[in-house]
């Protein structure tokens, strides 16, 4: 973002390209020996595509849980969405805002920002997008008990002050609200869809009720999930070159035959040690990209791991290194935080020197880290019972919930691993008695702003995602003067501050961090290369690498 201070305003169009420290891979990264190079390109994008395309399969690693971001929103989900549905605001390839179905932002004060609402944009069921559903889908998403509600924290109202206006009030300066509009936070629904649905809204054969540039024509559950391009779509600049994008999902063995065989013709990797086999292929292309992402050790309430002492102990035994090499080929890096460098998108330097003095999750433990968690476990006690990592059977969880059982042993504890099936496995993050069957559980984790306060806001004690592990008041404190500080500078400060803390306290483990990872047949390019495809309606810039 801009440098802002008060008033704040914040005009699109003119938001200055941020500046990224880029973790993880490039070209000429070490390779699972630690010498062979990796030749990986590393960017936003992909070489631009220059013919048409009838149809492209993409493969997902699971079946979509629900198209309702109110209720959930897996990666899987969120693919299949940034092509579907359009929001307030969009992020770019790069991970920089733009505008969206708001064709201009402005703080016009500390506590009130006015969006500018497009006219003539088009549900997929041919009635406008109006003002007035604008206003109903922000509402809905701040909800008590929806997905996104987190993101509407310091909203006290939000009214139609105008045919194209909406105006939001804040209890005080909210310097990434406007960014979380870009997320799932943002997207606008179609009310009228959603309340004939009902409880079936989102689910297999219900009916769309967005108006990006692609629509849901078809959900076979289990099999396959198809998006059509919208002949209507309002924006008259995107110009999408392939007619239709059929969804197919697998694990990552699948996944990589299916695009060797041209089965398929692509896939976002959840794992990117699955791209290692395509380094130097004549017939598939791999790519990274700028990434908010990060393994992490998510903890719950249910025992052992309230006591952040073992937490400590835990993080200071993990080998992060050997999981970048087994779970990922190494191609991604341990990793000190819960959040990617790809979120440093202003003060990057504040970032990175805050991030490389940080102690307490060493990318391979020491002997003295070793002897410091026994140290800890000692002054905590031992645990009676083992500690339960709980893992979906994929091969990633399982090499991250087999590194924490081997850290709880190397320090003197006993620790178990137990199997959720994946169609169950992201209900961890509603459902409190699933987490009742476990300690702690890895997962990836991202945000859909290039600023760390988006992430470290989890860590307030009313945050959706604190299973209450966690609880601060300095904390609670530091998050709320982070959102009033729309002063680049002094945000950075204060976010750093919140980074030490959480990892201090050791609120999740962290484990590595993971750049954007593409496996592209030649056949076709155009798509980004960053996690920008989480948010960004990527399949329109898909298409033929021939004329």
């Amino acid at each position: 973002m801009k440098k802002q201070h008060h008033p704040i305003t914040v005009t699109i169009g003119v938001l200055a390209a941020s500046a990224f420290v880029l973790a993880g891979c490039s070209s000429g990264s070490k390779g699972e020996d630690g010498d062979a190079a990796l030749d990986v390109p590393f960017g936003a994008t992909t070489p631009a595509a220059s013919g048409p395309l009838e149809s492209v399969t993409w493969m997902l690693g699971g079946e979509p849980t629900t198209l309702d971001a109110d209720i959930d929103a897996t990666t899987a989900d969120d693919t299949v969405l940034a092509n579907v549905c359009d929001r307030l605001m969009q992020v770019q390839p790069d991970l920089t805002l733009g505008p969206g179905l708001a064709s201009d932002a402005e703080w016009t004060d500390d506590t009130h920002l006015v969006f500018t609402i497009r006219q003539g944009a088009l549900f997929h069921d041919g009635s406008p997008v109006s003002t007035a559903d604008v206003v109903w889908s922000m509402q809905r998403h701040s909800e008590d008990g929806a997905a996104e509600s987190d993101e509407y924290r310091n909203v006290v109202s939000i009214e139609q002050t105008g045919t194209d206006q909406i105006t939001v009030t804040t209890s005080q300066p909210d310097a990434i609200l406007l960014q979380a509009m870009a997320g799932d936070g943002g997207i606008v629904w179609n009310p009228r869809v959603i309340e004939a649905e009902g409880e079936g809204f989102g689910s297999p054969g219900s009916a769309s009720a967005c108006s990006g540039p692609y629509q849901v024509t078809s959900w076979d559950a289990g099999s396959q999930l198809t998006i059509t391009r919208f002949p209507e779509y309002w924006n008259s600049d995107v110009d999408a070159l392939t007619d239709e994008v059929v969804f197919r999902w697998a694990d990552e063995t699948a996944i990589a035959n299916s695009v060797t065989t041209g089965e398929a013709q692509g896939s976002f990797l959840e794992n990117a040690g699955a791209a290692r086999s395509f380094i130097g292929s004549a017939d598939v292309s791999v790519y990274q990209g700028p990434s908010t992402n990060a393994w992490v050790l998510e903890t719950t309430d249910r025992g052992a791991l309230t006591d952040e002492r073992i937490r400590q102990a835990l993080s200071l035994a993990l080998d992060r290194t050997g999981v970048a090499t087994a779970a990922f080929g190494g191609l991604a890096q341990p990793w000190k935080t819960p959040v990617g460098s790809g979120a440093w998108g202003y003060e990057a330097d504040t970032f990175e020197q805050a991030y490389d003095v940080l102690e307490g999750a060493p990318a391979k433990p020491s002997e003295s880290d070793l002897a410091a968690a026994k140290d800890l476990i000692a002054e905590a006690g031992a645990p009676s019972a083992p500690i339960v990592v709980a893992s979906n059977g994929s091969s990633t969880h399982n090499v991250i919930a087999n590194a924490l059982v081997a850290a709880a042993q190397s320090i003197g504890l006993e620790a178990e691993i137990t199997v959720i099936p994946q169609v169950q496995y992201g209900d961890f993050y509603s459902d409190p008695d699933l987490r009742g069957q476990a300690d702690l559980w890895p997962d990836e984790y991202y945000i859909s702003k290039n600023d760390p306060l988006g992430f470290y806001k989890n860590g307030a004690s009313d945050a959706s995602v604190n299973f209450g592990v966690f609880s601060d008041p300095e904390y609670d404190a530091l998050v709320d003067e982070g959102y009033a500080a729309t002063d680049d500078v002094e945000r950075a400060e204060i976010t750093t501050e919140l980074q030490k803390r959480w990892v201090e306290h050791a609120v999740w483990i962290p484990v590595v961090a993971t750049p954007s990872t593409l496996i592209m047949s030649k056949a076709v390019t155009g798509v980004p290369a960053s996690a920008a495809f989480i948010y960004y309606p990527w399949a329109v810039d898909l298409g033929s690498a021939k004329g």
